[in-house]
């Protein structure tokens, strides 16, 4: 198949920490990478935001493609919105020059998804379409969350009109059925990916001699982008309350997020937690495996999550996780085996579970050896073998006019 993967808003190979880059750029990369390992001619459209070569070789039968939109330098998302039909139009271009057409468009998130939309009809190709976040979701997961009412109109829109929407868990599909009226039909579910080998447990030890950790500290770690979506203000109030004083927090990822840093480091401070909380800043996505090697415990207290990948990678690690029952986080993390689910977000629940793994070394070995057999479902040879498959289906029955069966 030739196929096209649209991550209009952040480019997939771009270092993680920024404000546009997370968990869907290294999914976009490694779906990616894996299906042209399995011989498929992929290219990944992005956004252009700087003086770079249009087209740049990341592997055999892999290519990313960078095409303007708007002004050539870095934007935040929601400034993006109106340049979507101009990027939509740059494909096009790029597709007649090449002289070549799509067998299927795969789009990214709901601006990536509006224009892959266009360019999948102009190719007479199907399109496949993947959230990853939901605005009306979102907006009811937290009170305080601002997504706008027309990202949450175009969301609805294109899930009406995609050939088949793919989420990462079947709550998803209860989430697009309910707020979006999505067509439970054209709903597939596919889990995110992870690449075992990477990432794997490493010597406790040393790697906390590496990180500079000290050996015999409690340690707590929360891995992500700095949003107050991602509950790191429950997860401090948490660590307030442990008894033990010689608890340390690992706060690892986020350098955009320098007022809500702030905000936290204030926090920690009138917590007493001063020398107890460290923010490290965003750290290069090979070097995660150190950090969930170094630590006791990997906590997840977001008030949303599409899937959880960091949950996913640290018990892929061998590290126990305690995370919020929401999202796609209850697919992944099983209650009492390998980890903890909390149904409340508040602190003093997190604090509870969190002392009980503390203090419990042997739990946390039997919860460490069970999240890393229970992650091998999502090694990305299965996840492209189940990918294929459906572009298979999804290409034959857009040849025959018919929804996905």
């Amino acid at each position: 198949m030739r196929i096209a993967q649209v991550s209009y808003h952040t480019n997939p190979v771009a270092p993680l920490g920024g404000r546009q880059t997370g968990g869907m750029n290294v999914y976009v990369h490694e779906l990616s990478r894996e299906l042209a390992r399995r011989g498929h001619q992929v290219d990944i459209f992005t956004r252009l935001d700087g003086e770079r070569p249009e087209v740049t070789a990341l592997a055999p039968n892999l290519r990313l493609v960078q095409l303007p939109a708007g002004p050539p330098a870095p934007l935040e998302k929601e400034l993006l919105a109106p340049f979507v039909p101009a990027f939509a139009a740059e494909m096009s271009r790029f597709a007649a020059d090449e002289g070549q057409s799509y067998d299927l468009v795969h789009s990214h998130y709901w601006q990536g998804i509006a224009a892959g939309e266009p360019f999948a009809r102009a190719q007479d190709a199907p399109h496949l379409v993947m959230f990853h976040t939901l605005g009306e979701v979102k907006n009811r997961a937290r009170i305080s969350e601002e997504e706008p009412g027309e990202r949450i109109r175009r969301e609805r829109e294109l899930a009406a009109t995609a050939d088949a929407i793919i989420s990462a868990c079947a709550h998803e599909h209860d989430l697009l059925a309910r707020y979006y009226d999505a067509d439970p039909a054209r709903m597939v579910s596919i889990p995110c990916g992870i690449d075992t080998d990477l990432f794997r447990p490493r010597d406790r030890e040393e790697s906390r001699r590496a990180l500079g950790i000290e050996q015999d500290r409690p340690v707590l770690l929360w891995v992500g982008r700095l949003e107050k979506l991602k509950g790191v203000d429950i997860l401090i109030d948490a660590v307030a309350q442990l008894e033990d004083p010689e608890v340390l927090l690992l706060v690892v990822g986020g350098e955009h997020g320098h007022e809500l840093r702030g905000e936290l480091e204030e926090q920690a401070r009138a917590a007493g937690l001063a020398g107890s909380v460290r923010f490290t800043g965003a750290v290069p996505h090979e070097d995660l495996p150190d950090w969930y090697s170094a630590a006791d415990v990997c906590v997840v207290p977001s008030y949303y999550e599409s899937f959880g990948l960091v949950a996913v990678e640290a018990m892929a690690c061998g590290t126990p996780v305690v995370a919020s029952r929401v999202g796609g986080l209850v697919s992944t993390v099983t209650d009492g085996v390998n980890g903890f689910l909390i149904p409340w977000r508040c602190p003093e629940p997190f604090a509870e579970k969190l002392e009980v793994l503390i203090r419990n070394p042997e739990l946390r070995a039997n919860f460490a050896r069970s999240a890393r057999d229970s992650v091998q479902r999502f090694r990305w040879d299965e996840v492209g073998r189940g990918m294929d498959e459906l572009y298979g289906d999804v290409i034959a029955a857009h040849a025959r006019k018919e929804p996905v069966a």
